[in-house]
């Protein structure tokens, strides 16, 4: 059988291995096995978005979510900016939901980094939202830009990985952030009051804005200000040209850390089936465990689990390794066939 080529589209694995070293082990067992491989680290939007599309080249020390000042990545190739609003208000600054304060965490850093964008003279800023302490529904941010009229001219775009609308950031996002119920209750009274703000002062209704409530509500936020709001993924992927190099591909290799349902709405592994089998060709996902009913409900895809494969212990503590043997496993496989 002759050599392979393979494209690496895989997102994170949480907590044990980033987008590029994953894409580095698939790469190690394609290479054993005598492919070729191409390594391209995705994100939807969320954490991870400012790597996949270069990596930081600068730093601004800016608000955090809590009021302390946090040093803030963000990059800036070309005249275009991207932010990832977790590096600047993100939940992991505060220490997890248990440190967070989730009636008093603001987007003001994120605002800040957007400012520090204009200054630079960035005519295209792209803000990554995706794991956020915060459900302030942007006003942090927005009050944090000083002089909003100095957006006009500029592309500011919000990559989204969630659809959900604005005011219902609090129930559906505010528990895992540490409010309590009363707390959510109060936050979704906020975010409602605040779409009344957004109107009178901006003229832009933010109520029935798909993906409005994605990063408790920034996204809105940001739309009253003129933010186009865009699939995480489909900018990441046209951004690093994925789909050309999924349609020259003899397999294609993608993969998360948990597979669920959400897996397949705007996120990495079921944006790249999707393209994958519009091109026809054959795709597999590597996962560090899968739900059960996820995987039912695609049984078109081809899931590997390393839970599944190597147990809990193995799959957590040697991740890039058991991902570079389950994708020998997988070439072996081809190759008998």
């Amino acid at each position: 059988m002759p050599a392979v080529h393979v494209v690496a589209a895989v997102d994170k694995f949480r907590s044990t291995a980033s987008a590029a070293e994953v894409a580095a082990a698939v790469a190690a067992a394609v290479t054993a096995r005598g492919g070729t491989c191409t390594e391209l680290p995705l994100a939807d939007g969320g954490e991870g978005t400012l790597d996949a599309l270069g990596g930081p080249n600068r730093t601004t020390i800016v608000t955090g979510p809590l009021g302390d000042p946090v040093p803030a990545a963000w990059r800036l190739a070309r005249g275009m900016a991207v932010i990832e609003m977790a590096r600047a208000s993100g939940l992991a600054l505060v220490g997890g939901a248990e440190g967070n304060d989730p009636i008093a965490a603001n987007t003001s850093g994120v605002g800040e980094l957007i400012t520090a964008a204009l200054d630079a003279r960035a005519t295209r800023i792209v803000v990554g939202v995706g794991g956020s302490a915060t459900t302030d529904g942007g006003l942090g941010a927005v009050r944090s830009i000083l002089a909003p009229h100095r957006l006009r001219g500029v592309e500011l775009i919000v990559a989204c990985d969630v659809h959900t609308l604005f005011a219902d950031a609090a129930p559906v996002f505010a528990p895992q952030k540490g409010a309590t119920a009363a707390q959510v209750k109060l936050l979704r009274r906020r975010l409602e009051r605040l779409v009344q703000v957004y109107q009178e002062t901006y003229g832009v209704d933010v109520s029935a804005l798909d993906a409005a409530g994605a990063a408790g509500g920034l996204a809105g936020g940001l739309a009253a200000l003129g933010a186009q709001l865009v699939s995480g993924f489909d900018l990441v992927a046209d951004e690093l040209g994925l789909e050309e190099q999924i349609a020259a591909a003899d397999l294609v290799v993608t993969g998360e850390g948990y597979l669920d349902l959400q897996s397949f709405e705007g996120k990495v592994v079921g944006g790249v089936a999707a393209l994958a089998a519009r091109y026809r060709v054959p795709v597999v996902a590597v996962v560090g465990d899968a739900f059960d009913e996820a995987v039912a409900a695609h049984a078109e895809l081809d899931v590997r689990s390393l839970v599944a494969r190597f147990g809990d212990d193995r799959a957590y503590a040697e991740t890039t390794a058991c991902i570079t043997e389950l994708v020998v496993e997988v070439l072996t496989g081809i190759s008998a066939g």
